[in-house]
């Protein structure tokens, strides 16, 4: 098991996917366990792209629920079509954010967020759960962000 992931040094997300999402995949492989497969995705999501939040929402009855994450304190429950996660556990699409600000009903879990992704991983047609990143910096997620989370999502999805 590595304790440590290997990154480039460059900032761009294109080539820090590339060299992170095979070492998420690798410490994926053999571990069964839902919540220790989020936990360290949610670790290796947060160091890896040096954001200010990555973690998990999970569908619980009539709301999601706080799952494994990395950075500040969040929100411990967000109900169905409320907020960026509400809303991507409603449209079951990936919702990207440049300015939350800008997203009505959007719930400050920290002052600090200015963007966010949030991708839905559905498990057998039904939304299971939530992968919700912020950043401390406007218009940080693209098209670029979207497509690795979506086929990590897919990964995870296994998990449930």
């Amino acid at each position: 098991m590595t304790e440590t992931l290997i990154l480039p040094e460059t900032q761009d997300r294109a080539t820090r996917y590339h060299a992170l999402i095979p070492q998420i995949h690798a410490l994926l492989q053999d571990e069964d366990d839902l919540i220790a497969s989020l936990a360290n995705t949610a670790a290796g999501l947060f160091h890896g792209l040096n954001v200010l939040w990555a973690g998990f929402y999970l569908v619980k009855h009539d709301a999601l629920v706080l799952g494994p994450f990395q950075g500040p304190i969040a929100c411990s429950r967000i109900k169905l079509g409320h907020g960026v996660c509400g809303q991507s556990w409603a449209q079951r699409k990936t919702i990207v954010v440049d300015d939350v600000d800008e997203f009505p009903g959007h719930i400050a879990c920290s002052s600090a967020s200015k963007s966010e992704i949030v991708v839905p991983i559905l498990r057998q047609n039904q939304v299971v759960g939530v992968l919700d990143i912020d950043s401390i910096h406007l218009k940080d997620f693209s098209d670029i962000d979207r497509v690795a989370l979506e086929d990590l999502t897919r990964v995870l999805s296994t998990k449930f």
